[in-house]
């Protein structure tokens, strides 16, 4: 699958209210950083903000072959390290090979993470470090290491991924839910931190949201698998989300178009939360 593939498939094979957003080409020669994209929803964004017009760089303990040749196909530069999120060393090896590769970042999109979910009890010390670190830690890693490159651009953008989990009723999530949480208050703080130099920070929250193109299934589905039948059920739009509703709403945070929103964390499940 390539990158045209997702940004604009057969508008006679597709269903008008699950395909992908137009391509409004705002990201030209800008330079992205996407942790996490060698799969899924990460890869969604790399593909998406490659079709606006954007080089990619790629952060993974994955191989990201694939990845890589949507953006090469989307006719732009594609660089790819293996980098683990947690370990501070890896991430400065990785900033400093994108700034060398590139010149430049413009954007950070902290896509990477994990979603385990287990009671309170069975809940080791190490289960809760290894979410702490992978989904909150490595966000904190990225945004620190990129941050000099980001300021320089004078135009930078951070995207962070919460959950709007953290705002519902959600059992045996407490290591994921806390980890979450901690995503949107440190998208507060660096908004706050980075504003002078030009530089947004946004969080975008998705609901339950599958990890391939226009699907809605996810590995979720494997350990709640009632939950794709109920959960649509309870949102204003009463179907699961896809990578498609998300990577629209990543490039528009990327853009000029959101020049003046920093700090916010917009909440993209189908109106199952209203904040």
């Amino acid at each position: 699958m390539n990158a045209s593939a997702v940004s604009s498939p057969s508008a006679a094979a597709v269903d008008p209210a699950t395909a992908p957003p137009p391509i409004e080409h705002r990201l030209r020669d800008r330079v992205a950083v996407v942790t996490g994209a060698a799969a899924g929803i990460g890869r969604a964004y790399a593909w998406r903000l490659a079709a606006e017009g954007a080089h990619v760089a790629i952060a993974d303990v994955q191989p990201a072959d694939e990845t890589r040749e949507g953006v090469e196909q989307a006719g732009r530069d594609a660089f790819v390290q293996r980098c683990d999120i947690t370990d501070p060393g890896d991430v400065q090896a990785f900033a400093a090979a994108v700034t060398d590769r590139f010149g430049r970042v413009d954007i950070l999109v902290n896509n990477a993470g994990i979603y385990p979910h287990a009671p309170l009890e069975e809940t080791t010390f190490d289960d809760w470090r290894r979410v702490l670190a992978i989904n909150l830690d490595g966000s904190f890693l990225m945004a620190q290491a990129l941050a000099p490159a980001l300021r320089a651009s004078g135009r930078g953008r951070i995207i962070n991924i919460a959950s709007s989990e953290t705002w519902m009723v959600s059992p045996n999530a407490t290591a994921y839910l806390a980890s979450k949480m901690g995503v949107v208050g440190l998208t507060r703080a660096l908004a706050t931190e980075l504003a002078a130099d030009g530089v947004t920070v946004n969080a975008v929250a998705p609901g339950l949201t599958g990890s391939a193109g226009d699907s809605p299934r996810t590995t979720v589905e494997d350990m709640l698998p009632d939950l794709f039948d109920v959960l649509p059920q309870m949102q204003a739009i009463k179907r699961p989300g896809t990578a498609y509703d998300l990577v629209g709403v990543v490039a528009f945070l990327a853009s000029d178009d959101a020049r003046f929103l920093t700090g916010q964390t917009l909440v993209v499940d189908g109106g199952m939360i209203r904040r």
